[in-house]
């Protein structure tokens, strides 16, 4: 009989124990990774979006409004990615800790100098964002400041850990900091070189290592590729002798491979997310090293 209770109450501190960890939602799967490097073994990280959805277009599930309703905290982009069908689902929730302006809420966004922010908003010229655009997880120097940004949220809802919150920042900061200087140097044989995009998802990417997106497959963020557009597209590729056309995984491959064909250019696989790449997992760093290798490699190729 006192083995039996020894036993339960060993297992019912294992659960307390479990129970002790911040239950963190994130958004889209670069910021949970980011929140799981930074958090560690004092949190528990859920994710919304799949790696392979377009993040402006999340199938919302009934799940979601559960883990919503559950979590401690819940880590977003902002900057309007999520606004097509994250509300619906903070509303539904419920969870005053999620509410705008309490401590839960982590907005990564904020400290973050946004491009392309427009003087007037003409919803005419396609899915443009009033904030800015919000792909600047695509800039390894912006991971930076969200790492940052979620180790401050965390450390003061759980302030026992902030010891742990912060060395793990330290960890990551390290981490990233030697391979972007690894990547800039990579990189830096091909500045102002042009590149095409399927979506205008890479300015902050272009930006930090020096290169030019001149083209989208879309003639407006957001709108299909149109026959009459990409043939404009195919003129200018094969005028300027562009290498590379960047693809992400929800987006129409067959498509930038007709355009490769008829230009000689090479598609290139990208994401912005860790997982739908083999080799990239659950790892933001992985997945930079992937992406700005992929493109390095072609970039380099047509140098030849």
């Amino acid at each position: 009989m006192k083995t039996f209770s020894l036993t339960l109450l060993a297992a019912g501190l294992v659960a307390t124990a479990a129970q002790a960890k911040l239950s963190v939602v994130a958004t889209t799967p670069e910021l949970g990774s980011i929140a799981a490097e930074i958090g560690g073994n004092r949190v528990s990280v859920t994710t919304l979006a799949k790696p392979t959805e377009d993040p402006h277009f999340v199938a919302a599930k009934p799940s979601f409004i559960v883990k919503l309703n559950r979590a401690d905290a819940l880590t977003e982009g902002g900057a309007e990615l999520e606004i097509g069908w994250l509300p619906p689902l903070l509303d539904q929730a419920r969870n005053p800790k999620l509410a705008a302006g309490a401590p839960g809420r982590i907005l990564c966004a904020e400290n973050i100098q946004l491009l392309e922010v427009p003087a007037t908003l003409d919803r005419s010229k396609g899915d443009i964002h009033a904030a800015g655009n919000p792909h600047y997880m695509t800039d390894p120097g912006n991971a930076s400041m969200v790492a940052k940004r979620l180790a401050g949220a965390l450390s003061e809802l759980d302030p026992k850990s902030r010891d742990v919150y912060q060395a793990n920042l330290r960890k990551f900061t390290e981490r990233l900091e030697s391979k972007l200087a690894e990547w800039e140097k990579l990189c830096a044989p091909f500045k102002g070189e042009r590149v095409v995009a399927y979506h205008d998802s890479w300015p902050y990417f272009a930006r930090r290592f020096g290169l030019t997106i001149v083209l989208f497959l879309e003639p407006k963020p957001g709108i299909p590729p149109t026959p009459v557009h990409l043939a404009k597209v195919i003129a200018q590729i094969k005028a300027e002798h562009i290498r590379v056309i960047m693809v992400e995984p929800y987006q129409n491959r067959k498509t930038a491979e007709t355009v490769a064909a008829e230009t000689g250019a090479t598609v290139v696989d990208v994401a912005q997310f860790p997982g739908p790449i083999k080799g990239t997992d659950d790892s933001y760093i992985a997945l930079m090293d992937y992406v700005v290798h992929s493109v390095a490699k072609e970039l380099g190729a047509g140098k030849k």
